[in-house]
C-alpha cells in the first residue's frame, strides 16, 4: 500500500538504523519482525490467553525519530498509548502507538478510548485503513523506547529488535512501533 503524493506525513525514515529489510534480523525473529498481518492475531492463535495491558496514555511529545514520519515539529503533543501484549502470563511485546493531536477528531478519534482492547483489531479490520512502511530495527539503552519497554517490563537485556509501521485513515497517520520481548521465542 502507499500513500499518495499529497499525503501529509512521510513514508521515508530518516534515521538510517530503521530499515526495510531484515538482513540483520536474527533468525527466529526475521518471522514475527517482517509479517505484514496483524500481530494481535498471530498472539491470539498462539496463546489461548493473550491479552493487552495498558500503561501509559496520554499527550506528549513524539520521541525524535518519530516526528519526521508523522510531519509533526518537534515540540508538538500528540497522543501516546503504551501497552504490553501477554500470552501465557509472559509480556511477549511492547507497543507504542502516536497520533498526532490534530488527528484526534474524526476517523481516528477512538483511538483514545481503546481501554485494554488492541489497536491491531481496529487496523485490519477497518479496510479504509492503509498500512504504508514496515521498518525495522535493533535498540539499545540509548534509544527511547528500548528505556520505556525496560521502565515498564524491567527486562535485562542489551537489545530489543522492534518494528514499526505507518497506518493511515482519511489521510491522517498514526505511528505504530512494535518491540518484541524476549519471550516472544517462548512457546
Amino acid at each position: 500500500m502507499t500513500a499518495s503524493r499529497h499525503s501529509p506525513f512521510r513514508q521515508d525514515s530518516p534515521d538510517k538504523d530503521w530499515s526495510t529489510h531484515p538482513f540483520r534480523v536474527p533468525r527466529a525473529l526475521r518471522g514475527w519482525l517482517t509479517d505484514r498481518g496483524s500481530l494481535t492475531r498471530r498472539l491470539q492463535a498462539r496463546h489461548v490467553d493473550f491479552c493487552v495491558r495498558p500503561v501509559a496514555r496520554g499527550l506528549a511529545r513524539p520521541f525524535p525519530d518519530e516526528t519526521h514520519l508523522l510531519s509533526v515539529p518537534p515540540q508538538t503533543q500528540a497522543y501516546v498509548r503504551d501497552v504490553l501484549l501477554f500470552g501465557d502470563g509472559r509480556a511477549r511485546v511492547f507497543a507504542h502507538s502516536v497520533l498526532p493531536r490534530a488527528a484526534l477528531r474524526g476517523a481516528w478519534g477512538g483511538v483514545t478510548q481503546l481501554g485494554a482492547k488492541s489497536l491491531g483489531e481496529v487496523l485490519f479490520t477497518d479496510p479504509r485503513i492503509q498500512r504504508l512502511g514496515l521498518y525495522m530495527r535493533r535498540l539499545d539503552a540509548r534509544h527511547p523506547l528500548y528505556r520505556a519497554a525496560q521502565r515498564h517490563t524491567r527486562i535485562d537485556v542489551r537489545q530489543l529488535w522492534a518494528r514499526r509501521s505507518v497506518f493511515c485513515l482519511d489521510g491522517r497517520p498514526l505511528l505504530v512501533t512494535e518491540v518484541f520481548l524476549p519471550a516472544i521465542l517462548m512457546p
